[in-house]
């Protein structure tokens, strides 16, 4: 039998022996495509009622010091916000969490406001909150609309141009697509599809080796005429078969969740050649996680000191994102030769609808594909050891 037979008829085998073990290949198969989507659809929806809810409602607004700018308080009223009694503590109701935000109006501030000076007011809030932004943000816009409306009354008042004030106007120009502004939304993505791909056929690997190594039928088939580099070929090929079809399932699942989205979620790009392209990044991801976790399982003595490495694996994913949300860098092109934050940049280019060039794909795949090679000529080379066949 040729090497191509060989790895062929191993890979066969194997995946016979695993879809034998029904419970297991459900939860390798069906995890990933029920928690994506709720995942998904929960936040998004979650996303959605609080903005829509903070925005819309009646917003309650503790205000100290209301009799002192009644003008005030009345505009206010009218941006849809309720004025509720000043409280004893104003920092201790924000720390309680009992508000969002409390408006301070200070003892001054009458007559600052008949001497036609800056009249003060205080915005009392906790910034570490996320949930009090649009509250604060609210009050804040309120506040100074009133305050650019009597600005301008004060100068029409006193025979000046309010233009006259403003020489010069900043304007904002966002060059920013609707696409890339959803994909704000959507840094937890590339974590979540790498993970998933990366530790797709983890279970495969993992028992394929130093499970047959632990259950001392991993020496029988080493010790036939057959190359041992085909038949570790055969179960990476097992493997890699069992993580695109678990990857398959994910993406499809994907492309689901985001067709029955909630708002601006919808409209995120899920089309079948935006699917294709993300299969095509993933495939890569598959591979290296595949001949890693095959170099990983042909070095230990057991199971159990197999999947101790798996806690270690799980965080690799996760290290792009947080250095780019800690210290955002340029894209370069170097960045898709780097695992991990190759797939981050390539799936996050994705979503927000970026053209991916030739030169980035080729970058990408021709390091992705070397570093695969890489393990594999590793891990064949542990396979060729004599110990390996001898149990723990």
């Amino acid at each position: 039998m040729n090497a191509m037979g060989t790895i062929l008829s191993v890979a066969r085998k194997e995946l016979l022996d695993l879809f034998r073990d029904r419970r297991t290949v459900l939860l390798g198969l069906l995890m990933g495509p029920i928690l994506l989507p709720a995942l998904i659809l929960g936040m998004g929806g979650m996303m959605e009622k609080r903005m829509r809810t903070q925005l819309e409602s009646t917003l309650e607004l503790p205000v100290v010091g209301a009799d002192h700018a009644p003008n005030l308080v009345n505009h206010l009223r009218s941006r849809n916000i309720e004025i509720l009694p000043a409280p004893q503590d104003a920092e201790a109701v924000i720390r309680d969490q009992e508000h969002d935000v409390v408006l301070v109006i200070d003892a001054s501030y009458p007559e600052a406001w008949r001497a036609g000076r800056n009249a003060r007011v205080e915005l009392v809030h906790d910034s570490s909150r996320s949930d009090s932004s649009i509250p604060v943000s609210r009050v804040r816009a309120a506040i100074e609309e009133y305050a650019g409306t009597v600005g301008v009354l004060r100068l029409m008042t006193r025979g000046i141009s309010p233009v006259a004030t403003a020489p010069v106007t900043a304007a904002n120009r966002d060059v920013a697509t609707p696409e890339a502004k959803r994909g704000m939304m959507l840094a937890f993505l590339p974590y979540l599809l790498i993970l998933s791909a990366f530790l797709g056929g983890a279970y495969l690997v993992i028992d394929v080796t130093a499970g047959e190594r632990e259950r001392q039928s991993l020496e029988p088939l080493l010790a036939t005429p057959a190359p041992r580099s085909a038949i570790m070929s055969g179960k990476i090929v097992a493997a890699c078969a069992f993580g695109m079809l678990s990857l398959l399932l994910i993406l499809l699942a994907f492309k689901l969740s985001f067709m029955f989205a909630p708002g601006p979620l919808a409209q995120v790009d899920v089309s079948w050649p935006v699917m294709a392209q993300l299969l095509l990044v993933l495939l890569v991801m598959v591979l290296i996680g595949t001949t890693l976790l095959t170099l990983i399982a042909a070095s230990v003595k057991s199971v159990k000191e197999a999947q101790s490495y798996m806690s270690v694996l799980m965080l690799l994913p996760i290290i792009p994102t947080l250095i780019l949300l800690i210290n955002p860098v340029k894209e370069e092109p170097w960045q898709f030769a780097v695992p991990f934050l190759a797939q981050n940049q390539m799936i996050m280019a994705l979503v927000r609808s970026d053209a991916i060039s030739a030169q980035q794909w080729a970058i990408y795949l021709g390091a992705g594909l070397g570093l695969a090679l890489l393990l594999w000529l590793a891990a064949g080379r542990l396979y060729h050891r004599e110990k390996l066949a001898i149990s723990a």
